[in-house]
């Protein structure tokens, strides 16, 4: 067990390992290494985005840290350790069971990339939001009902609402659905995978702001998963630059931006558009460089 620190997550050589079979007789043929000896460590109530390339390993990075990926991956290999900071030790959530880990996953919740399909389109915005208090709390019905309305109205939706079902909301509103259900049981952590890339440009800001909001509210860690590192850079306090599983680059947010050690870094870098053409031009040389 490690002593207490202010660090509420360490990975350690975290390697994630996708087995690919094939052949008249189902066997291995193949394996694609999604995570590649990944460490990093996370200081409590900070936002740490993850940034890169599709297909670079963020997902996968953010559902092994939620202990998700063997209910829709059970031949995956995963090995390393994910502690997380249980009072004055830590927990390594890869060695806990199924039973155990529900306990957990309270403290530990995502924000989803896609707001439609992430909602349940059968189930009302009330039953939605208070379906993980049903799974994971020991409220009382009011106290349940009390919660949902505050949590609506936290995230700049009505208590009248919470009577309609996804479908009538639009693409911003679901997503705030999404972050109230995220909250529901007082997590101490929040995975928020790229949850603004399916959204209008006008209304990621809003989104953004908000999570900034309930960040200082219910003092969150946020790992924040992002292919655009121009959406992250008002969020985010420090930044790891992921490509193809492995981590290139990580430090503070205006360090990466300032000077950008890794020629990937300085790609993504170069990527972000800039309504003044002399602004691009300065990017393009500095990724020269």
């Amino acid at each position: 067990m490690s002593k207490k620190s202010d660090h509420i997550i360490k990975i350690n050589n975290l390697n994630v390992t996708f087995p690919i079979f094939g052949g008249i007789i189902q066997h291995e043929i193949s394996a694609v290494q999604a995570v590649k000896d990944f460490s990093i460590k996370v200081p409590k109530g900070e936002t740490i985005a993850i940034v890169g390339e599709s297909g670079s390993g963020k997902s996968t990075l953010g559902k092994a840290i939620i202990n998700v990926l063997k209910l829709t991956a059970p031949d995956v290999r995963i090995n390393g350790e994910i502690l997380i900071q249980d009072g004055d030790s830590y927990i390594d959530l890869l060695k806990i069971d199924k039973k155990k880990m529900i306990h957990y996953r309270s403290n530990i919740q995502m924000i989803f990339q896609d707001p439609y399909s992430s909602l349940n389109p059968r189930m009302i915005v009330k039953d939605i939001i208070q379906e993980p208090m049903d799974i994971q709390g020991d409220l009382n019905e009011n106290e349940k009902e009390d919660k949902v309305m505050s949590l609506l109205t936290k995230v700049g939706l009505s208590k009248e609402q919470s009577m309609r079902y996804p479908h009538e909301f639009s693409g911003g509103q679901r997503q705030r659905i999404g972050i109230a259900r995220a909250l529901a049981t007082d997590p101490k952590i929040i995975i928020a995978d790229e949850p603004v890339s399916a959204l209008d440009v006008s209304i990621q800001a809003q989104v953004i702001n908000l999570l900034m909001d309930l960040q200082e509210e219910f003092n969150l860690t946020i790992l924040f998963i992002a292919h655009d590192l121009s959406v992250v850079k008002h969020i985010s306090t420090e930044i790891a630059v992921m490509y193809l599983g492995e981590l290139v680059e990580y430090g503070k947010t205006d360090d990466i931006f300032a000077n950008p050690q890794h020629e990937y870094t300085k790609t993504l870098l170069a990527a972000i558009p800039q309504p003044n053409p002399k602004g691009r031009e300065k990017r393009k040389k500095q990724r020269l460089k």
